[in-house]
């Protein structure tokens, strides 16, 4: 089982959004060291962080699992979809997505300013805590997600 912490702007899709539909598909990633990890070590069952990225108080604001097995990702054949690839070949796919499941939004938002603070110790060598390679998609230790879904019962700093 591999843990993993799953990047979205809310304001494109949010975790409000997964709530409301249950089980939606995480498409539209474009990025090829992101796919491998979505196409590669991705299983059903895998738990999820979701994080709010790209917006005024970036955090880790609900936990949810992966919901399926990888398949081609549908929107890159798609030309009205905005993830479109016009490269994109049915018979030899180049994107994939899983469905996610949404499980609960969490007790408080994580910021990554929060996060930040723990850089050199539990969190040490979390992509997400170093600038630059923030993948959309990105796994992480069991010993860093369970430090990460402790901090919700912790006060805000």
């Amino acid at each position: 089982m591999t843990h993993w912490l799953f990047k979205s702007e809310p304001g494109v899709f949010g975790i409000d959004d997964l709530a409301a539909r249950g089980v939606e598909p995480w498409d539209g990633v474009r990025n090829y060291q992101a796919r491998n990890l979505l196409r590669d070590r991705t299983a059903g069952g895998d738990p999820v962080l979701f994080y709010h990225s790209n917006c005024a108080r970036p955090a880790i604001v609900g936990l949810a699992e992966i919901a399926s097995s990888p398949r081609p990702d549908p929107t890159a054949f798609d030309p009205d979809s905005p993830h479109h690839d016009p490269k994109g070949d049915p018979a030899t796919p180049r994107w994939y997505l899983v469905d996610v499941r949404y499980r609960r939004h969490l007790a408080r938002p994580i910021t990554l300013a929060e996060l930040k603070t723990h850089a050199e110790g539990a969190l040490a060598g979390l992509p997400l805590v170093r600038r630059g390679n923030r993948l959309s998609v990105m796994p992480l230790s069991p010993a860093q997600f369970d430090f990460i879904l402790a901090l919700e019962h912790r006060p805000a700093p």
